[in-house]
């Protein structure tokens, strides 16, 4: 049989510079690693080939015809692999499992919640992984097996980087709740000055996530369920999917109780400036009432026509002041007893 780590593929220039492997490694019977170049991934596998792990950027067109024509994966699980848009899901399909799980984009100058994709195939001697944007997690995985640390089985390395997404989600998921407690202290102290936008912006934000949480929850529970029956995984890596998986669940729980909270809050903010929009409508409707009959008689006697009473008295003035502030008076006490005011 032909060896993976052996075999030099064909020439692939397909005009594209994009390097296509980000890292590699074959691993022997002891599970020791070596690291791989590109030119060192061969075009066939058989039983004698050494395990292997290669990472590959999804945006390469050597990784891209490497899939299609080399890898001897199947072209339908291929091309599940290189979609553009994709959710979380983990699917069993003939000897390997095909896996898309989402993590938090950790790079500098990307919003935190633009989630990224791993892409992956696994069987027993071979596990691919293919992303567009770095992933922080996957490095995480790196470091471990160069270091010796990683387990001896593409199931071990699995569930490792499955665990590694969800390491880093859950402290960016904690701080979210921090910024919910921060704004309802903010939104409800009459003294913070706070952009209307800025909920909105948040509850969009945490919608996104919560978007990709959710699917990653069933499609970790469907990978537990699937890889313990075909024997994939052992004990250890599902006791580590399933931890990874409850805490999936708990975050999703956190998101759906930071939405409702913003819910909540938001309700709250709408009925308060409808109360005090109502309060002053209503103060005004009071003031209205008040100087109608004033503005009445004002007007009355404001005409310019004869038989007006008082033109000779030089007191009608005065009377008529106190007139209307005795009927002011009168309409103020009428709304007292009414509990108007």
């Amino acid at each position: 049989m032909s060896s993976l780590a052996d075999e030099t593929p064909e020439s692939d220039d397909l005009g594209n510079d994009i390097d296509p492997l980000i890292f590699g490694f074959s691993f022997n019977e002891a599970g020791e690693a070596t690291p791989l170049l590109w030119g060192q991934i061969g075009k066939k596998r058989g039983d004698a080939a050494p395990r292997l792990w290669v990472h590959l950027n999804r945006e390469s067109l050597k990784a891209q015809n490497w899939l299609r024509n080399r890898s001897g994966i199947d072209p339908i699980v291929v091309e599940s692999l290189l979609q553009e848009d994709t959710r979380p899901r983990a699917v069993h399909i003939g000897k390997g499992f095909l896996i898309n799980l989402r993590g938090f984009n950790m790079n500098p100058g990307d919003a935190l919640d633009d989630m990224i994709s791993v892409r992956m195939w696994a069987e027993s001697k071979l596990l691919v992984t293919l992303r567009s944007r770095p992933v922080q997690a996957s490095m995480d995985v790196r470091r471990r097996v160069e270091t010796g640390e990683a387990p001896n089985s593409s199931g071990g390395l699995v569930a490792m980087i499955a665990a590694s997404l969800i390491d880093r989600m859950e402290p960016e998921v904690g701080e979210l709740e921090d910024r919910a407690d921060d704004y309802e202290d903010k939104f409800l102290d009459p003294k913070e000055k706070v952009a209307r936008s800025t909920l909105g912006e948040f509850r969009r934000r945490v919608l996104g996530v919560r978007r990709y949480i959710l699917p990653q929850r069933d499609a970790l529970a469907q990978l537990i369920r699937e890889g313990a029956v075909a024997g994939f995984f052992n004990e250890h890596d599902l006791l580590r999917l399933r931890e990874a998986n409850d805490r999936v669940i708990r975050m999703s729980e956190e998101l759906d109780t930071i939405r409702e909270r913003m819910s909540v809050l938001q309700e709250q903010i709408v009925e308060e400036r409808s109360e005090d929009m109502s309060q002053r409508l209503f103060m005004l409707s009071l003031v209205s009432a008040i100087f109608l009959p004033i503005s009445f008689v004002t007007g009355l006697f404001g005409v310019n026509i004869g038989g007006l009473p008082g033109l000779t008295d030089p007191w009608a003035f005065t009377r008529l002041v106190i007139g209307l502030l005795a009927v002011t008076g009168l309409m103020l006490l009428v709304f007292r007893w009414r509990r108007w005011i």
